[in-house]
């Protein structure tokens, strides 16, 4: 799996065009768009805004926090963060295509000057020593097999003391997933690990685990809602993680619920600190 692969997998191709219009359908502009219209797009994980409001809410951010986004994508989560704690954030993402958009997301809701995103490699952080807060990734491991690589150099920019939160979908039973994914269409492109993969690789680099927590249940209910609402519905919402997986979205939307509910994967939260 290479960061190239990775990259092309989440291109678009016009995603800003088709932000910008699914924004025309709900009579909004970039001049009156909000953090909140953008959410639907924006929160690119499983369980959305309120899985971002538990899992940020456990991180202790404030306006005093200077927090990075490991694998930022559109910039949603560095929204949610600077709108919610008045926090100034940096993003890093390797596909380019979402990093510029994102930037245009940030300027569209006045936030430009709090959050900063650049194109780059998790694994290779263009940033000093001991320059953070705080630092979290949402559903960003699944596409990095090199879990030792990335949380050491989380841990290099950390500043002693600091928390890190991750949430990412990790192996929970034996078995072949279902593909494609949301994070891959193949299992060559897939970096899924289990719990204890991820505290190993933790630990590893110096962190200590606060606490840990399986959501497999809540993703459950939250696909439920989604496919109720769908049902209800006239055709899929302007705005939507439909716009980022395109075509096959029902597919790997159908394939990740199915590897939820036998039990081969869910959502984990995970909350680390950087000793004093």
């Amino acid at each position: 799996m290479s960061e190239s692969s990775v990259a092309e997998h989440y291109t678009h191709g016009s995603l800003l065009e088709a932000i910008r219009n699914g924004l025309e359908q709900l009579g909004k502009t970039p001049n009156t768009v909000t953090v909140d219209d953008l959410g639907p797009i924006d929160e690119f994980h499983i369980g959305g805004r309120q899985a971002s409001e538990h899992f940020l809410g456990q991180l202790g951010l404030t306006a005093d926090t200077h927090v990075l986004d490991v694998g930022s994508g559109l910039g949603g989560g560095t929204r949610f963060a600077a709108s919610r704690y008045g926090s100034r954030v940096t993003g890093i993402d390797l596909t380019p295509e979402y990093v510029e958009t994102g930037r245009a997301l940030c300027d569209w809701v006045g936030l430009g000057e709090r959050i900063s995103l650049h194109n780059g490699s998790a694994l290779d952080l263009p940033f000093g020593d001991v320059g953070f807060d705080a630092s979290y990734m949402m559903h960003v491991g699944m596409n990095i097999a090199d879990k030792a690589g990335v949380f050491s150099e989380v841990a290099r920019v950390l500043k002693p003391g600091a928390v890190f939160g991750v949430y990412d979908v990790m192996r929970t039973g034996e078995g072949d997933l279902s593909f494609p994914v949301p994070w891959s269409q193949t299992p060559q492109n897939s970096a899924v690990a289990t719990p204890a993969d991820y505290r190993e690789a933790l630990e590893g680099a110096g962190f200590a685990i606060s606490a840990e927590r399986d959501r497999r249940d809540f993703a459950l209910e939250f696909f439920a809602e989604l496919s109720a609402r769908a049902a209800q519905a006239d055709g899929p919402p302007p705005l939507g993680i439909h716009v980022l997986m395109g075509k096959s979205r029902a597919e790997k939307v159908k394939n990740m619920v199915a590897n939820i509910t036998v039990g081969l994967i869910a959502p984990v939260e995970m909350i680390a600190r950087k000793p004093d």
